[in-house]
């Protein structure tokens, strides 16, 4: 296993201005490590593009991203003794993978949650529901002020649970409460998006290293 480190190298020699963030990503990830060590997961929120980078960073967790991952060792038996043609097929294409669940994707929940109580809570009644002491919320805000997020991360804070903000490069609300933020060095949504990207999966790729 290579030192999971060495993505983060690679990722500021492709984006040197993102060298003023590598303490705080390096301190993300040994939340996000010590976390998955422990058996927890991870939950994101964000909004509008934000939600589709919460989606893109569970796309990377849960199955290969650059590397080849393997079954905890004993499942392909459990499968294959489980059912020989069915379990024999799922031990050859399931992939190891990392917990994490975005909390914008649950339509049913979300608008039920909207209409019969308080539309800003919606992602803090998931992390109510799906957290758990050991787990983490990863908020996503390119201002750090996004209420939503904001009542989600105090609701993770409540229940033990580490808090990752992933913003702009001003101080915020999120900054203020996350335990590690990532402030990337811009100020306009679609170029703090823009950063957002190549660190995610630099966090991914450090994650994938380390267990798999």
């Amino acid at each position: 296993m290579a030192d999971p480190l060495v993505h983060l190298d690679a990722l500021l020699g492709r984006y040197p201005g993102l060298e003023v963030c590598r303490g705080d990503i390096a301190a993300a990830y040994d939340i996000l490590e010590a976390s998955y060590a422990g058996g927890g997961k991870l939950l994101i929120a964000g909004n509008g593009g934000s939600a589709a980078d919460a989606e893109h960073i569970v796309g990377e967790l849960m199955k290969s991203f650059v590397k080849k991952r393997e079954l905890p060792s004993g499942y392909e038996e459990a499968l294959i003794k489980t059912d020989p043609e069915m379990g024999g097929k799922l031990a050859r294409h399931l992939q190891g993978a990392l917990p994490a669940i975005a909390l914008d994707g649950h339509l049913a929940l979300s608008t039920a949650y909207q209409n019969d109580c308080e539309p800003l809570l919606c992602f803090a009644q998931q992390v109510n529901g799906f957290g758990r002491g050991g787990d983490v919320f990863m908020g996503i805000s390119t201002s750090g002020n996004s209420a939503n997020v904001i009542y989600a991360a105090v609701a993770a804070k409540a229940r033990g649970m580490k808090v990752i903000g992933l913003t702009g490069e001003g101080e915020s609300r999120l900054s203020d409460i996350a335990d590690v933020c990532v402030r990337v060095p811009e100020t306009e949504t679609y170029k703090v998006q823009e950063l957002h990207l190549p660190v995610y999966h630099a966090l991914c790729m450090m994650l994938e290293e380390r267990f798999f």
